[in-house]
């Protein structure tokens, strides 16, 4: 089951981007980030498609602060590892569709 819903958050990239070609002329870049919490930090992956996933892999690299707008979605899987604990995983997945730089480092 999938459920999606439109979010904006400012995140911290924690791993350097990774790029796909789909179908031969569709780009797609995926990687990790940080939301920002105090407590408990979380993970979400980001996915961004054809023009925007080539400038993420020119501008954007770890450690970089940014602003995004798109579509999260969350894939509840059942957890296969610990059959001893009835508990499924959540996997969040935000595909963006803006984002705008907040801190940048310069230093390439």
């Amino acid at each position: 089951m999938v459920e999606t819903n439109y979010v904006g958050s400012i995140v911290k990239i924690v791993e350097p981007p990774s790029q796909k070609v789909v179908n031969k002329n569709i780009v797609k870049t995926e990687f990790r980030v940080q939301l920002p919490q105090l407590r408990n930090p979380s993970l979400v992956n980001l996915v961004f498609w054809g023009n925007l996933a080539r400038d993420i892999m020119n501008y954007y690299q770890v450690n970089d602060y940014i602003m995004i707008e798109g579509y999260l979605s969350f894939s509840i899987k059942p957890n296969d590892e610990l059959k001893l604990v009835k508990r499924n995983i959540q996997k969040a997945q935000i595909t963006v569709s803006k984002i705008y730089p907040l801190s940048l480092n310069l230093k390439k």
